[in-house]
């Protein structure tokens, strides 16, 4: 997690739009870290999702927080920490809050959605066996069926291995109160008491109507933190 990368988030976040953070590393932990700095002004982890090349990054999801436990949080960290815009001078982070939302990503990374994806990975190499076997003699029916086991082993190893990591990450939230809410794609989501899912179906892809800062307006006014306007992700500010 860079500083130039958290001066960028925290810009986005000036506009009162959903921002999108990436991690071209797959880091769950540093996904985490963002948001938490997300968190401290104004702003909520919303959804995770692969992306890049060969799903090799993460995409991570986040929205204003209109609630007024965020705002006066918001209001109070500004006032705190004016210079929070250069990527260092940020709240401290605290280990409990960051563990929650490491497993809150890597639930949503893991859910239900990848033993689905397992389970048709089952069907895809039941059948390559089969077809395999079908076109060769007995010979071709011996490495269809060791084909088959090998594989069946790795996707039962994985569905086990997936599904008992979620219910550790799953009791972890519920000791700390997130409510399990099913989408209307059947996706099992934990989310903070009170919230509600960003939207319908996947996030990623829903209109948002711009909010304002969740900081206070005349603070806001008095104390721009950013004088740029707000640019894609990734590429430098307008001038």
């Amino acid at each position: 997690m860079s500083k130039r990368q958290i001066r960028k988030m925290l810009r986005l976040m000036a506009s009162g739009e959903p921002v999108q953070v990436t991690s071209a590393m797959a880091s769950v932990k540093k996904l985490a870290r963002l948001a938490f700095i997300a968190q401290q002004f104004g702003y909520e982890y919303a959804d995770v999702r692969q992306g890049g090349a060969n799903n090799s990054s993460l995409v991570m999801l986040i929205v204003p927080d209109p609630s007024p436990h965020a705002r006066a949080r918001a209001a109070q960290n500004w006032a705190q920490y004016p210079n929070a815009g250069d990527g260092v001078s940020l709240p401290p982070f605290v280990p409990d809050a960051l563990e929650l939302l490491k497993a809150r990503i890597n639930f949503d990374l893991t859910g239900k959605g990848v033993e689905k994806r397992m389970a048709f990975a089952a069907v895809g190499v039941t059948v390559g066996s089969a077809a395999l076997a079908v076109q060769g003699g007995s010979g071709a029916l011996l490495w269809g069926a060791i084909m088959w086991v090998f594989l069946m082993g790795i996707l039962a190893f994985g569905f086990f291995f997936n599904r008992r990591r979620n219910a550790k990450f799953a009791a972890r939230l519920q000791a700390a109160g997130f409510i399990p809410v099913t989408d209307e794609g059947g996706r099992v989501r934990y989310l903070p008491p009170g919230a509600q899912l960003p939207g319908h179906g996947n996030p990623f892809a829903q209109p948002y109507a711009p909010q304002q800062p969740a900081y206070p307006q005349p603070y806001a006014l008095q104390q721009p933190p950013y004088p740029h306007t707000p640019a894609p992700y990734g590429q430098p500010p307008a001038h």
